[in-house]
């Protein structure tokens, strides 16, 4: 029946259902002035206070020649509305259009159609786009830069299934033989925020494509907001982008590939066994530390090589050409049998426990990739260009750092994944009603948690209240960058060393 061609112009008359709790009428309302996700009108309270959203629709440089063409807010609030979703695809916009209470909340009529939002960008100038969304991200988080922070780099794979641009057949762990882009991205693990965003073709996934953009993107910025310390995983641990770091004066901590001159070290000091002087590094593991030059390396280097103590020989013996994870294993002298890993840096820390946990931190930058791609579409939104992919993978994740922020005044220095706080704060149905000029949104929520949120949604919006008004009074314009770092003193536990400018926000003391 649904395949049927009809008008379906207005709703069917009264119905009668018949239930295990008895016969029921069904009455179909028009205009109902319903949302399901009554929460979001706190963070869009957050998005006007701080005034981040008005910069981002002003900024924006879409162009429409048509007199009859959608507003840039208005596909700019489509967009975020379902990206805060958790929708994947362009048709999803569809099962959203029909809610009238927050386009009027973000200042719009309605929210467009998926085909105007697809289009929207299709010829618009990609430079201009490009800059557009860099200052936006910038805007962000460059005011929690000029602290100590790790800078991680990893790379995620988009599976393709059409015929999009730049769909090469590279490195696909789920999907083998499937074209891909790949995407490259700079992540401040310790505040949970993607800095930046690049999408490449599929066969593009070593660390060399990912350089250029890297150090545009740092060499652009002042010395004193580089990070202390470059983190990444084996894809990065190779001598060009070694090279790169020392030669800027950046420290870097990065795991190897057992190669085989890597495996014959760990042979060696497997011979020696407890003689090799192992100390203690965090977590059942131990580690010693040694110098390298591989092949293709211009100098040696510090690597700690890791072990951590199996209960028993592995059933399979392994392929010393292809180690399972997490790496090497091998008999050492005396019967044991431990697994390795091997790490390079040139960082200053001496302490092998420090260097050890300091990698084991990157774990937090995996699990952020994981939640941006199964919890925030952001490998979906594709196009036939990747100019538009490159552009919604940036959007994604400068509205999931959005959404991060303001979260976070709710859940502390824990991260909340967007499965869970979507749930919390923001499905819940509301209902407009309007009496003398007045407009009040009735909230109901499902979650078993209601009360707790309704509480917490209530002070945070005193809390912006108490910061963001006497922060544009003595800044006298934009209170985004003072009100971030209180929001991060506040609930995220970051302590800010550098002594407050004159006219800089005055610290209020109000935790949730």
């Amino acid at each position: 029946m649904g395949e049927q061609e009809e008008d379906f112009d207005s709703y069917p008359p009264l119905q009668k259902l018949d239930t295990f709790g008895g016969m029921i009428e069904v009455r179909w309302e028009e205009d109902a002035g319903v949302s399901m996700h009554g929460g979001l009108a706190f963070f869009i309270e957050f998005l006007k206070v701080s005034g981040i959203w008005e910069k981002f629709v002003e900024e924006c440089p879409l162009k429409y020649v048509s007199p009859n063409a959608p507003s840039k807010s208005e596909i700019l609030g489509t967009i975020l509305l379902s990206v805060l979703s958790g929708h994947r695809r362009y048709s999803h916009i569809t099962g959203m259009r029909g809610d009238d209470v927050l386009p009027e909340l973000l200042g719009i009529e309605k929210f467009r159609s998926e085909d105007s939002v697809r289009r929207a960008f299709e010829k618009q100038n990609e430079e201009a786009l490009t800059l557009w969304m860099d200052r936006q991200m910038n805007e962000t988080y460059a005011a929690l830069l000029d602290q100590q922070w790790v800078l991680d780099l990893d790379a995620t794979v988009k599976t393709l299934y059409g015929r999009q641009e730049e769909a090469r057949v590279g490195y696909n762990p789920m999907k083998p033989g499937r074209p891909s882009h790949v995407y490259h991205a700079i992540v401040l693990t310790a505040a949970k925020l993607v800095l930046n965003v690049d999408a490449e073709a599929g066969n593009r996934i070593a660390s060399t494509y990912s350089q250029p953009s890297l150090w545009g993107w740092l060499e652009s910025r002042e010395r004193k907001d580089w990070p202390t310390l470059v983190r990444g995983d084996i894809a990065y641990g190779n001598e060009e982008m070694m090279a790169g770091c020392e030669q800027r004066g950046l420290a870097y901590l990065f795991k190897l590939r057992q190669t085989q001159r890597v495996g014959q070290m760990i042979g060696k000091l497997a011979r020696q066994g407890n003689k090799a002087a192992w100390s203690h590094a965090g977590q059942g593991w131990e580690g010693v530390e040694q110098e390298l030059q591989l092949q293709g390396w211009t100098v040696a280097r510090r690597v700690i090589v890791l072990r951590r103590k199996l209960k028993g020989a592995p059933t399979v013996e392994p392929d010393p050409a292809q180690p399972s994870l997490p790496g090497l294993t091998l008999e050492h002298k005396g019967g044991e049998w431990y697994e390795h890993a091997v790490l390079v840096t040139d960082w200053a820390e001496r302490e092998l426990l420090a260097v050890a946990q300091m990698y084991r931190d990157r774990a937090g930058a995996e699990n952020l990739f994981d939640e941006l791609k199964n919890q925030w579409g952001w490998t979906g939104f594709s196009t036939q260009d990747l100019k538009r992919s490159q552009l919604m993978a940036r959007m994604v994740a400068l509205i999931y750092n959005w959404w991060s922020i303001f979260t976070r005044m709710g859940t502390g220095p824990k991260h909340g994944e967007a499965i869970t706080t979507r749930a919390l704060f923001q499905q819940a149905i509301a209902k407009r009603t309007r009496h003398a000029n007045q407009t009040r949104l009735s909230i109901s929520s499902l979650h078993a948690k209601a009360k707790q949120a309704a509480n917490l949604l209530g002070r945070i919006s005193q809390w912006l209240k108490l910061v963001v008004t006497p922060a544009e009074q003595l800044q006298g314009g934009s209170a985004w960058e003072g009100m971030l770092r209180k929001l991060f003193e506040d609930f995220g536990r970051f302590v800010f060393q550098a002594e407050p400018q004159k006219g800089a926000l005055v610290a209020v003391k109000c935790r949730i």
